[in-house]
């Protein structure tokens, strides 16, 4: 392992068991073996075995910041588990250099009987600390945590997010080398999801390594130096956080836009959306888009009974819900009279999509002139992602360019 390499992992491998009584079984035979000083560890995979690990490798080193998406179960928290030392691998190997703190579970190392004071000293050394330093730094720990005076009560009375921000706080504060955080961070408020973004700033400016597992694109995006992609306990990508992430969000996507059985449908059912289609600029349909692209989406609709002034809408949302643009014909003062029984339009809406890479949803919705009840709502009608070159942050993608000119200047001494 070179200098300024911190976490190196070698062809590891890690199989969990699918069934208790496995599980239990194995267990005993485990410790069996291990008491007479054999090894437990076996590379062929035992009735209702399975691989959570399969073959992964990779290397971080000094100030990098990696980020890991994939989906549930494809084996993220687990190789945080391995680099944390809570497992160890059954092939393979991992070597680490420095100490390293870990935030991977909520109320991962509290004693629920305990209080917080009580589990922060418990915690911080399980982290390394010593008594003096976490008298040292006890007072910073609280105040960090914004917990107030539940710092002395029992932690089995905590909230999932007073939890996080403790368990955080002592994470931060206990310097490591190499921090792992593990989606956790989606459990906090917006208040306290700045503060542990200033501290993680922090802690890459001082040249310290972060591995950060998240489902948000768009903080892996804006944070993250490299990525990997996880997928059935393999690694399906590694390198570009920007590449990475286009190629995992077109594989969720996957080969069609269209989401019927998952998208929600309500409405009077006086008019029907038929069909809908998310268009490039040459008409083809598509499920993959670059951000600033010019897009139509094209929905069929027929009318079951008579409807006066209908008005024609689009919402178009994030993979976390968000709502990043909406529109309909009644904002854009447009008026088509009565549509009658057996009638079937076509409706355009032309878009450019200006927003950052994610995974996006697009809801349709046709309703009467006084725009509070429906004939039909389709909800995740479309279901598309959006690819970007660069790294950046939040939903909008501005299209920004940067100028920078050195002014010449006189320093009177």
């Amino acid at each position: 392992m070179t200098n300024d390499t911190v976490i190196k992992v070698e062809n590891v491998s890690k199989k969990y068991c699918r069934e208790l009584k496995h599980t239990m079984l194995y267990g005993i035979q485990d410790i069996s073996k291990n008491a007479i000083g054999l090894s437990s560890h076996s590379e062929r995979l035992r009735d209702g075995e399975f691989w959570a690990l399969d073959d992964v490798s990779f290397e971080i080193k000094k100030g990098e910041t990696l980020g890991i998406i994939g989906a549930n179960g494809s084996g993220k928290t687990t190789l945080l588990k391995l680099l944390n030392g809570i497992f160890m691998p059954d092939k393979g190997r991992i070597e680490i250099s420095g100490k390293v703190g870990a935030l991977i579970e909520v109320g991962a190392g509290f004693h629920p009987m305990l209080t917080g004071r009580e589990n922060v000293y418990i915690n911080g050394s399980i982290l390394g600390m010593s008594k003096k330093e976490i008298d040292k730094k006890f007072d910073e720990i609280v105040d960090f945590a914004d917990i107030g005076d539940f710092i002395d009560s029992p932690v089995k009375h905590y909230s999932s997010g007073m939890y996080v921000r403790l368990g955080f706080a002592v994470a931060v504060h206990c310097e490591p080398d190499i921090l792992l955080v593990d989606e956790v961070l989606a459990v906090g408020d917006e208040e306290f999801r700045r503060k542990c973004m200033s501290k993680l700033n922090e802690f890459r400016d001082s040249e310290k390594a972060i591995i950060l597992v998240s489902h948000s694109m768009e903080l892996i995006q804006g944070y993250c130096s490299s990525a990997v992609w996880m997928d059935g306990g393999m690694i399906k990508d590694i390198g570009n956080t920007g590449d990475v992430i286009n190629g995992y969000l077109h594989h969720v996507v996957g080969i069609s836009q269209r989401t019927e059985k998952a998208g929600r449908r309500w409405g009077s059912g006086d008019a029907e959306i038929i069909d809908v289609g998310l268009h490039n600029a040459n008409g083809e349909e598509v499920t993959k888009v670059k951000a600033g692209d010019e897009v139509s989406i094209i929905a069929k609709i027929n009318f079951k009974k008579p409807v006066q002034n209908p008005i024609f809408g689009l919402l178009l949302k994030n993979g976390e819900g968000t709502w990043v643009y909406g529109t309909n014909t009644m904002w854009r003062h447009m008026s088509f009279g009565t549509f009658h029984a057996g009638e079937e339009i076509t409706v355009t809406f032309k878009q450019k999509m200006y927003v950052v890479s994610n995974v996006y949803y697009i809801d349709l919705a046709v309703s009467y002139s006084d725009a509070i009840t429906f004939c039909e709502w389709w909800e995740n009608a479309i279901k598309f992602s959006v690819e970007t070159s660069e790294q950046s942050v939040g939903i909008a993608n501005l299209d920004s360019e940067i100028f920078v000119r050195k002014e010449a200047w006189d320093r009177q001494l």
